[in-house]
């Protein structure tokens, strides 16, 4: 194994470690009780929703002391600071996660390259620590967004300033069977990372590319194929990324 390669296993097992290792905390120590995310009328879970207030409730849902003082309690698990030294603060606004649509890479027409998962909000510690809370709308007529989970580190908010550096009014998303971020707009897809630069070269490559080699990498294991039913890990879906299950409904339009 060469040098590059194993420079982008460990950034792969570091990404997922960050997602599996959070999970684990937030099971154990039941931080949070989400209700279950609203159901689009095919029962998978819907995608949220994209507007001023939308991203004004998560922020909300971010900045409540029920959510601080689970901050405090995350950011002293290691010992590194003490719950009431960390004094957890949220920085900034929330911002779109996306990720890669199953709709783009089986072909359909008019499919966008990414849909909405959820939003994240970057809370920072006295001591320099930054987390992830991802957001969601609950379930029932009021919906109310809520906190479903705080991973370490702000992934999130970073790939979402750095794609707005580079290509000004794309739209950033990941590709969570690899780990990569990217920024596309409509006929280029850059990369934001070193597993996106290994996918698509450090220049990007065009949209259409893009789709080619994702429905190669990916068009047999869609929901519903036979790798799907098998239970084969590792296949597309949101398990694949490690993160809410939620499953977001296909989009025909960037969210």
């Amino acid at each position: 194994m060469n040098s590059t390669t194993r420079n982008a296993a460990t950034n792969r097992n570091a990404a997922t470690t960050r997602r599996l290792a959070v999970a684990t905390a937030l099971t154990a120590t039941a931080l949070f009780t989400a209700a279950a995310p609203a159901l689009a009328d095919d029962g998978r879970a819907a995608p949220p929703k994209l507007t001023a207030s939308t991203l004004e409730a998560a922020h909300e849902a971010a900045t409540e002391q029920a959510t601080l003082d689970t901050l405090s309690r995350f950011f002293a698990r290691e010992g590194a600071v003490s719950r009431k030294a960390s004094a957890p603060r949220i920085e900034g606004e929330a911002v779109p996660v996306r990720t890669l649509s199953a709709a783009f890479v089986a072909g359909k027409a008019g499919a966008a390259p990414s849909t909405l998962d959820y939003l994240a909000s970057t809370a920072v510690s006295s001591d320099g620590q930054k987390a992830s809370l991802w957001t969601l709308p609950g379930a029932g007529a009021d919906g109310d967004w809520q906190v479903v989970n705080i991973a370490a580190g702000d992934d999130e908010a970073r790939y979402v300033a750095q794609g707005a550096r580079a290509l000004p009014g794309g739209t950033v998303f990941r590709e969570p069977q690899i780990d990569a971020w990217y920024v596309h707009d409509g006929s280029r897809v850059l990369p934001l990372d070193q597993d996106a630069r290994t996918a698509v070269g450090a220049k990007g490559t065009t949209l259409d590319a893009y789709r080619t080699r994702v429905q190669k990498a990916y068009g047999d294991k869609l929901p519903g194929s036979g790798y799907a039913r098998s239970g084969q890990a590792g296949g597309y879906g949101p398990d694949a990324a490690a993160g809410p299950a939620t499953g977001p409904a296909p989009a025909p339009g960037p969210v």
